[in-house]
């Protein structure tokens, strides 16, 4: 199973809380956490596999033009990503969202 980061990006922070929803109820994904970029932008991250990653970041995008005003700014998914990102930017699985993980993947932690 290769993993992937996804991101979306938007204006405002009741789209960035639309996309978020949306993304985990379309796939089996872990929300890792958001970036207030700035001027009202706020980015959204998710985790998983790469196939579900697509298929998520495609649904909080879908789901952003629900939101009054909402706008997609950007979307990114980078595949693979290497562990030296994991440790610099805000995009790894972190002790709060370990839970959410082990229901993406089937797997049970003690």
């Amino acid at each position: 199973m290769s993993i992937a980061v996804g991101m979306v990006e938007t204006l405002g922070f009741p789209a960035v809380v639309e996309a978020a929803d949306a993304m985990v109820k379309a796939a089996r994904v872990t929300l890792v956490g958001y970036e207030k970029i700035g001027s009202g932008r706020v980015t959204v991250i998710i985790r998983g596999d790469v196939s579900e990653v697509q298929a998520s970041v495609g649904a909080g995008v879908d789901n952003v033009r629900k939101v009054n005003g909402g706008q997609v700014m950007s979307t990114h998914i980078i595949a693979r990503p290497h562990e030296n990102l994991e440790y610099v930017l805000p995009i790894r699985y972190t002790e709060e969202v370990e839970q959410f993980r082990d229901s993406t993947t089937g797997i049970r932690r003690p």
